[in-house]
């Protein structure tokens, strides 16, 4: 084994996510969009419109940092905040048309990514990758749920 290779499982899950980290940086770059403010569209894509606060909740994150990448998401018009019907007092995070417009092109740009890194994979073992993550995820609970899934589907 070459000094710089991964030594253990853990080692080589960590030089394997770190690749996927740059790669996704990378794809992400053309529409200059953060990580940070992808889970928030993913999330709010996947759940409709919520409460800052409620958002700060699914993100993990201080209702304070939501309020950032809600600012930063609507100063681009990805996003604008509307009255909450229920209650005047509030307001809601909607997902605008650009919006959803960037959401499906980095799903899309995420997913041919994640092609050309598993093209080297036979059916079985993606079968068998991908049976042992969700098994580590569904050890793990439900706090990385968040993150953008490739097709996060209708809100609701």
């Amino acid at each position: 084994m070459e000094h710089d290779e991964p030594a253990s499982v853990s080692d080589l899950f960590w030089a394997v996510a770190r690749r996927m980290r740059r790669a996704s940086r990378e794809s992400l770059a053309p529409w200059e969009v953060t990580p940070s403010q992808l889970r928030a569209l993913g999330t709010l894509m996947r759940h409709g419109p919520v409460r800052p606060g409620t958002l700060a909740g699914h993100l993990g994150i201080a209702p304070r940092s939501a309020t950032e990448v809600v600012d930063a998401l609507e100063e681009r018009g990805l996003v604008r905040r509307e009255t909450d019907p229920d209650d005047r007092r509030a307001t809601l995070v909607v997902v605008t048309d650009p919006g959803r417009d960037l959401a499906a092109a980095v799903r899309s740009a995420r997913a041919s990514e994640a092609d050309r890194l598993f093209a080297g994979l036979d059916e079985a073992d993606r079968a068998e990758l991908e049976r042992l993550l969700r098994l580590l995820l569904d050890r793990t609970g439900p706090a990385e749920r968040t993150l953008m899934p490739v097709d996060p589907g209708p809100p609701g």
